[in-house]
């Protein structure tokens, strides 16, 4: 079991520690919090959506790529959050980058122990980095997507999407719930 530091750090400060160490963590406010462990259901899902949106840059043979979980994006200087996946477009990043600083799409999948958190303090921090253009909130019990997209003057439009598809523009390209879902 991995102690979880009790003083506050820097996002540098925290990934130098998390480094190699078993498990997955984020921070908020500087405080290290351990992520608890999924269920099938959860990881499923994610998988499901990381498969269709790399479908979806593929369609539209955009410069972009996509990552899973593992990937960490910084908020401000004191946090971090580590999606289940995202989009970001232009060049590769190297191999042993650890963090996107370029998100352009951002993508959590509920879970019980983050329902909450995912729905009001991530989205809040994502729309922090200037990049953002759309954060995904995913069902994983049932065909449900909260498509959250930045607007004018920095209002944030939200779309309650249970079938059909998202447009993600930018960067220009679709995704199907039917690819996330199986059959929505």
């Amino acid at each position: 079991m991995t102690a979880l530091p009790q003083h506050k750090m820097t996002v540098d400060e925290y990934l130098a520690w998390a480094e190699g160490r078993p498990g997955r963590f984020e921070l908020y406010a500087g405080a290290v919090y351990a992520m608890t462990p999924e269920r099938a259901g959860h990881a499923k899902i994610k998988f499901s959506v990381q498969a269709a949106l790399l479908s979806g840059i593929r369609r539209a043979g955009l410069p972009c790529h996509m990552l899973p979980d593992g990937m960490t994006v910084r908020i401000d200087d004191s946090t971090a959050h580590e999606p289940d996946a995202l989009v970001y477009c232009g060049l590769e990043l190297p191999a042993s980058v650890v963090e996107v600083p370029n998100p352009i799409i951002v993508v959590e999948v509920l879970s019980p122990s983050t329902r909450r958190i995912d729905a009001s303090l991530k989205l809040a921090g994502y729309f922090r980095v200037p990049s953002v253009a759309h954060y995904l909130i995913v069902d994983p019990d049932q065909p449900l997507i909260i498509h959250h997209a930045r607007g004018n003057n920095d209002t944030i439009l939200t779309h309650i999407v249970r079938e059909g598809s998202i447009t993600l523009d930018p960067p220009c390209f679709n995704l199907a719930l039917g690819e996330v879902y199986g059959a929505a």
